[in-house]
């Protein structure tokens, strides 16, 4: 299949986390379509190689609470998509010590390693585009979600401090930051948020997720993996430093 001059990743390598299922794997998905050799990184053995044999691409499983995986990517990376996370719903006062810095060393302290780890690759190529998956709770906050909100708060921060340093080197950096996508674990938040308020399920879409939305439905992963792919095309060249806002008009209250 052609592809527009606006989608040609072709020679580029893509590092993508989180990478089988959700938003992640479309991403990844997004990305081969333009021509990109994409590494899949996942913690889900089977999921990852199933993703990577689809795209032909490559595997690597990995636990990004572990430090040690840094050592085994190979840092000649063009494009990072940093998009692993996961969720614990809980009020402050009951919420696990250890699971809190679990989600900030898997979604904050991780991208950070992986940032440092690429950005010399592309100091050296003179381009180079780092993503973040942030979350409208990168720019807002919900209760019972203070290890992620204060992770993607964080994620925030340092994808604005690398765009600062690495735009001279022809290397841009941004989040993206959706509403309530559908993926497995905001499925699973669904689930958790009912137990935490004492609601049905549907009243948790209803009151608590899309409550203050002005488009009242869940968003797509290929939605996210487009702006992604926006994202490393020369019309958003002069985009860095940015928040890519799509949470259906949740910000705009």
């Amino acid at each position: 299949m052609a592809r527009s001059r606006d989608s040609d990743l072709t020679g580029r390598r893509a590092l993508v986390t989180g990478a089988a299922s959700g938003i992640g794997q479309a991403c990844a998905q997004r990305l081969a379509d333009a021509g990109a050799h994409v590494i899949v990184l996942d913690m889900n053995a089977a999921g990852v190689h199933e993703i990577a044999r689809a795209i032909h691409g490559e595997a690597v499983v990995a636990d990004l609470s572990d430090p040690d995986f840094i050592d085994r990517l190979d840092p000649a990376i063009d494009i990072v998509v940093n998009n692993a996370g996961f969720q614990h719903v809980g009020p402050i006062t009951e919420f696990p010590r250890d699971t809190f810095s679990a989600i900030l060393r898997v979604m904050l302290e991780a991208p950070f390693w992986i940032i440092a780890h690429a950005l010399p690759h592309m100091y050296d190529s003179q381009w180079g585009r780092i993503i973040n998956i942030s979350s409208v709770h990168g720019l807002v906050a919900s209760p019972y979600k203070a290890a992620y909100v204060a992770a993607k708060h964080g994620l925030e921060g340092l994808s604005k401090v690398t765009a600062l340093e690495a735009a001279e080197h022809g290397v841009t950096s941004n989040c993206i930051n959706p509403g309530y996508v559908r993926t497995p674990l905001v499925e699973n938040q669904i689930d958790a948020q009912a137990k935490v308020r004492k609601m049905s399920t549907q009243d948790v879409i209803e009151q608590v997720m899309l409550e203050r939305a002005a488009i009242k439905r869940l968003i797509e992963p290929d939605e996210v993996a487009g702006m992604a792919a926006f994202l490393c095309s020369p019309a958003a060249a002069a985009v860095t430093g940015s928040s890519m806002v799509m949470d259906g008009g949740w910000t705009a209250h």
